[in-house]
C-alpha cells in the first residue's frame, strides 16, 4: 500500500499530476489535475459514478464499491489521457473523531530552542486513544510562551514556561482498512488520506476566514460533517451520519413513491422552506410498484416541503448541539459556510441562518482551476479540497498508514517531524 509511513510527503512538481478519489455515499468522484506554478493545480480530468456499497461514508459492500471507484477513476484518466498510481482519498466514514490535548514544560529563563519543542510534544503523552482507532492528522495548531497563546514558532524566543496544542483526528481502524483494501483491489496506492470536513474546508474557505474562526458545514448522501477553523487551522471536526439521502428516502416513503422519482422530484421540486404558491402547484406522483399501468397521485408542491423542511431542520439542529457541546462554536464566532449536494436545495441557507443563528454563506470550490461548471458546484468541494491538501502541505505531524494509535508510534513520529522541520 502506498502510504507513506512517516516520510516527508512527496510534494508534486511542476508539469506531474495528482488524483483525487472522494468516495461518498451517493457518489464516487475522481479528479485528475496537473500542478501549476506555486501550488496552483488545473483540473485535466474528472471522473464520477452513482455510488453502490457505501452507507453513511463506510463501505458496506466491498465488490461493489470496487466497480464504482473502479469506473470513476477510469472515466477520468481518459478524460486527462493520463494513468494514475496514486491517490488521496478522503474518510467521512469510522466516525472521524477529533482530540485536543496541551503539554507545557518549564525553559528557565532561556532562550527556546528545538529540545525545548521536542520536550513539549513530547510530555503530551497522557493522550489515550483506543486500539481500534487510527491516526488520521496530527496537526500542532499553536504553542504557548508563558501562558501566551497563538504563537506560531516559539524558537528564539525568551520564555520560563512553553506550551503546544496540537489537534489530533482519529477514525475506526476497522472502517479504514476497508477503504484501504477497496482502493488497493483497483490497483491504486492511497498517498495520503484526509478527513473529509478538512477538505471541505480547504476547498470552500477564504484565508481571512480561517483566520478569524468559520465553521465549515459540507451536506453529503450520507454525512453532515462539520470543520471548525481559527488562527489559520483546523481545530475541530465532526461527523453526524445524516444528510441528503436520507431527505430522499423520506419523501419516498411519504408519498409512497420509488426512491429514483423522490430523488427527481426534490431536486425539480423542493425546497427548505414554505411559500405561499405551494398550495397551488400540483406535483404528479408515480406510485411505487404501478408505474408500469402508468398511475399517479397529485400531490401539492406544500406537501413535499412538509416532508423535507423537518429532516433538514433535524440536520441543523444535531450540528447546532455539536458544535455547542464542543466549546468550539465560540471560536467560530458567527459564521458558517455551507456546501456539499445536499445543501443546494432553495432555502437550505435561510434554514440554516434561522436554527444556527449564525451569518450563513453557501461555499463552492473556489481555489481550483479547471473545473467544469457541471462539476463546480458545492458537490464536488471534498475532491477539490483533496487537490489542494495535496500541493499546500499545511502543518501536519507526519502520519503512518498501518499502525493504530500508540504512544510510542505517535510519539516517535511526531520527533521525526521536528527533526525534518524545526
Amino acid at each position: 500500500m502506498g502510504f507513506n509511513g512517516g516520510k516527508k510527503p512527496k510534494r508534486p512538481t511542476r508539469g506531474g499530476f495528482v488524483a483525487a478519489l472522494d468516495v461518498g455515499s451517493t457518489k464516487v468522484c475522481c479528479l485528475i489535475a496537473r500542478v501549476e506554478d506555486a501550488g496552483a493545480v488545473r483540473v485535466v480530468g474528472v471522473g464520477h459514478q452513482l455510488a453502490a456499497g457505501v452507507r453513511a461514508g463506510t463501505i458496506i459492500d466491498m465488490e461493489a464499491a470496487e466497480t464504482s471507484i473502479g469506473a470513476a477513476v477510469h472515466a477520468a484518466e481518459q478524460m486527462a489521457g493520463e494513468t494514475i498510481h496514486d491517490v488521496l482519498v478522503n474518510i467521512s466514514g469510522g466516525y472521524p473523531t477529533s482530540h485536543a490535548f496541551n503539554a507545557e514544560v518549564s525553559v528557565p529563563g532561556q532562550e527556546v530552542t528545538d529540545s525545548d519543542v521536542r520536550r513539549a510534544l513530547a510530555h503530551a503523552r497522557a493522550l489515550q486513544v483506543g486500539a481500534d482507532q487510527q491516526l488520521i492528522h496530527a496537526i500542532p495548531v499553536g504553542f504557548a510562551v508563558d501562558g501566551n497563546r497563538g504563537i506560531r514558532d516559539p524558537r528564539g524566543m525568551y520564555a520560563d514556561r512553553l506550551g503546544v496544542q496540537v489537534h489530533v483526528i482519529t477514525a475506526s481502524a476497522g472502517a479504514m482498512r476497508n477503504l484501504q483494501t477497496c482502493v488497493a483491489r483497483c490497483h491504486l496506492d492511497i498517498e495520503s488520506m484526509v478527513v473529509s470536513p478538512y477538505a471541505s474546508g480547504l476547498a470552500c474557505l477564504v484565508e481571512d476566514e480561517m483566520e478569524l474562526g468559520v465553521a465549515c458545514i459540507d451536506m453529503g448522501g450520507g454525512t453532515t460533517t462539520i470543520s471548525v477553523f481559527f488562527e489559520g487551522q483546523m481545530v475541530w471536526t465532526d461527523c453526524i451520519p445524516v444528510g441528503g439521502s436520507h431527505v430522499t428516502n423520506d419523501i419516498a416513503r411519504g408519498l409512497t413513491t420509488a426512491v429514483v422519482h423522490a430523488e427527481r422530484m426534490k431536486t425539480l421540486y423542493g425546497s427548505a422552506m414554505a411559500s405561499a404558491a405551494d398550495e397551488r402547484e400540483m406535483i404528479d406522483v408515480p406510485q411505487v410498484g404501478e408505474e408500469e399501468r402508468g398511475q399517479t397521485n397529485q400531490v401539492p408542491k406544500s406537501l413535499l416541503v412538509r416532508i423535507i423542511q423537518p429532516r433538514l431542520e433535524e440536520i441543523f439542529e444535531l450540528v447546532r448541539s455539536r458544535l455547542e457541546q464542543s466549546g468550539f462554536g465560540k471560536l467560530a464566532g458567527r459564521r458558517v459556510v455551507l456546501t456539499g449536494g445536499a445543501s443546494q436545495l432553495p432555502g437550505t441557507r435561510e434554514l440554516a441562518q434561522l436554527i444556527l443563528d449564525k451569518q450563513v454563506r453557501m461555499g463552492r470550490p473556489t481555489r481550483i482551476a479547471g473545473l467544469p461548471e457541471a462539476n463546480g458546484g458545492p458537490a464536488f468541494s471534498t475532491a477539490a479540497g483533496l487537490l489542494i491538501h495535496s500541493v499546500r502541505h499545511p502543518t501536519e505531524l507526519p502520519v503512518a498508514g498501518h499502525e493504530a494509535v500508540s504512544a510510542s508510534g505517535l510519539w516517535g513520529r511526531v520527533g521525526l517531524w521536528l527533526r525534518e522541520n524545526l
